[in-house]
């Protein structure tokens, strides 16, 4: 792991303050966004880019996730999933094979599997980093778009994995989407950040690894949330639910 003492050095040098906590009611039409919550990803042991022991920040989003996603079902609340699917003979450099359609690894983790049965969830497969880009359908459509402009959503609330990678990607073009007026009434992305999480590859194994990139969890996290910031989204450390309209 990198030194505690070089990730608050990074945070001095590149700080960022999270925004006021997001308040979730009637008010303001948002919409939930899941981000690769799949066993590929986040499942011990389930694949080439699962961990491979129990991982804090990873169990960490994943119940703060499914809390947010019972919540916005008990309301009937838009919810899109999006999960990593891949063919087994389309490779995602510089990644290795992983989450192939039908091996199990591209589903919802265990914690989230009920959500495939509820009507306000939309299931979106993507073969590729960038769930927007992964919503494009041959017709010309974007999944992600109608599921917007069908759903009135004015704010949407991003959790998922990678902080730095599929998140980041997503967030970024969704940004510049908005910008461009593609994405009408949308008008907020948020972030976050205790519903987010990155993996660990720690400098001293791929020092053992020929061609690999060190990616230290604590620290990709943190600067896959200040890219965000950069671009245009709200990071929060909190999310609320606004007593007085709940059900």
């Amino acid at each position: 792991m990198v030194a505690s003492g070089l990730v608050e050095l990074v945070k001095d040098e590149l700080p960022f303050q999270e925004d006021e906590a997001f308040i979730l009611s009637e008010d303001v039409r948002a919409g939930l966004v899941l981000v690769d919550i799949i066993n590929g990803f986040c499942s011990v042991g389930a694949g080439n880019l699962a961990p491979t022991e129990p991982n804090k920040q990873i169990s960490g989003m994943i119940e703060e996730s499914a809390r947010l996603a019972r919540e916005f079902c008990k309301r009937n609340w838009p919810v899109i999933a999006f999960l990593d699917s891949h063919h087994p003979h389309k490779p995602e450099p510089p990644y290795p094979p992983h989450c192939i359609n039908g091996s199990g690894e591209d589903n919802l983790v265990p914690a989230l599997q009920w959500l495939e049965q509820e009507p306000n969830v939309t299931i979106n497969r993507k073969d590729c980093f960038d769930g927007f880009i992964g919503s494009m359908q041959k017709d010309g459509s974007n999944t992600f778009i109608d599921w917007v402009k069908t759903n009135e959503v004015k704010a949407i609330l991003v959790v998922g994995v990678c902080t730095d990678i599929c998140v980041l990607d997503f967030v970024c073009s969704t940004l510049s989407a908005r910008n461009a007026g593609l994405l009408p009434p949308l008008e907020d992305v948020v972030v976050y950040s205790l519903g987010c999480a990155t993996f660990d590859f720690p400098v001293h194994v791929t020092r053992n690894t020929k061609g690999a990139l060190a990616h230290p969890q604590a620290l990709m996290h943190h600067i896959g949330l200040y890219m965000a910031k950069g671009r245009g989204a709200k990071i929060v450390g909190e999310v609320l639910i606004d007593p007085l309209k709940e059900l």
